[in-house]
């Protein structure tokens, strides 16, 4: 059993930054099961859901971690690719949310430009600091 704990901390936040610097541009992609693969020498669905979990960490810190469905995780090479896998991700965060409403049979409102915060007054607003 010692062996199965060893290899699920192989799949680390650092170990899979590592993993990614390898395969700059979406051309170089490698899957989920390839990437665990890679790191674990296994696959398993638990060992893929710590994968999400150390890329979303490694998004939150910053780092250009893109994914596409037909190319897999990457680094970006550019801000083109960046871009796509940044309009990828909110095109997903879309659906859920045209999903979770039509499950509360709520209206949906305007996506593309109703979700978006004003940034007018608020920020100019000092009166509280």
């Amino acid at each position: 059993m010692k062996y199965a704990r060893d290899q699920q901390h192989a799949i680390t936040p650092e170990a899979v930054l590592a993993a990614l610097q390898r395969r700059i541009g979406k051309a170089n992609g490698a899957t989920a099961t390839q990437l665990v693969i890679e790191l674990a020498e296994r696959a398993s669905a638990a060992d893929e859901r710590r994968l999400r979990d150390c890329v979303v960490f490694l998004r939150t810190q910053g780092h250009p971690v893109c994914a596409l469905p037909a190319h897999g995780y990457f680094i970006a090479a550019n801000e083109d690719e960046l871009n796509e896998s940044c309009q990828h991700l909110l095109e997903r965060a879309k659906t859920s949310l045209q999903q979770a409403f039509a499950q509360k049979r709520v209206a949906m409102p305007d996506l593309a430009g109703q979700l978006r915060l004003p940034v007018t007054a608020a920020q100019g607003n000092t009166d509280h600091e």
